[in-house]
């Protein structure tokens, strides 16, 4: 069984709560049993998170061998330039010395239309923020908002819309549902 699940802002991408945390686990939200997440993402990231009780999937997604691609699209502070860009595209250093692998990076023109987050970013009037896109094939701890902070530009919002050609969007937050045979094979890129 493979599951999309659309997790909000404030889910932990587990079951058992940490004890005196503020965020809520995927406990809440009646999934089937023997399901575990396929990868993370962190309490305040939002969107695509999939859900398997096949150990093959979560071997086949996570394992950097089989570069398997994912979407984010990152509201960040202040507006990218086309030379920030170019270095998100090559690969930046981030914390730990890692150099990232290069990837795709686009301004989102217009800004994408997303569903309000509780509690919403932070907005200061003397600072614009901007919409960008990534597409990765690896996934190291907090990468996206290290490497939106190595180019000068913060994470203020970050979804995740996509793994492998499987989108988000027959979801709203807190849905989820299990994926048919071509939704699983989209989303394995078979």
């Amino acid at each position: 069984m493979l599951i999309a699940f659309y997790k909000p802002y404030g889910v932990l991408s587990q079951f058992t709560p940490i004890p005196s945390s503020r965020f809520r686990t995927l406990a809440e939200f009646g999934f089937p049993p023997e399901v575990y997440p396929v990868g993370r993402l962190d309490a305040r990231s939002e969107g695509l998170l999939l859900l398997s009780d096949e150990p093959w999937i979560t071997f086949r997604l996570l394992n950097p061998q089989f570069h398997h691609r994912r979407v984010y699209w990152v509201q960040v502070e202040g507006v990218p330039t086309e030379e920030e860009l170019e270095r998100l595209r090559r690969g930046v250093k981030i914390a730990g010395g890692y150099r990232t692998r290069p990837c795709r990076a686009w301004i989102l023109k217009p800004p994408p239309r997303v569903p309000p987050r509780t509690p919403p970013i932070r907005f200061r009037k003397s600072i614009p923020t901007c919409w960008i896109a990534l597409e990765l094939t690896e996934g190291k701890y907090h990468q996206v908002r290290r490497m939106t902070a190595a180019i000068g530009h913060p994470t203020l919002r970050l979804l995740r819309v996509q793994i492998g050609e499987f989108q988000l969007w027959s979801l709203q937050p807190g849905e989820w549902r299990i994926l048919s045979p071509p939704e699983r094979a989209a989303v394995l890129q078979l």
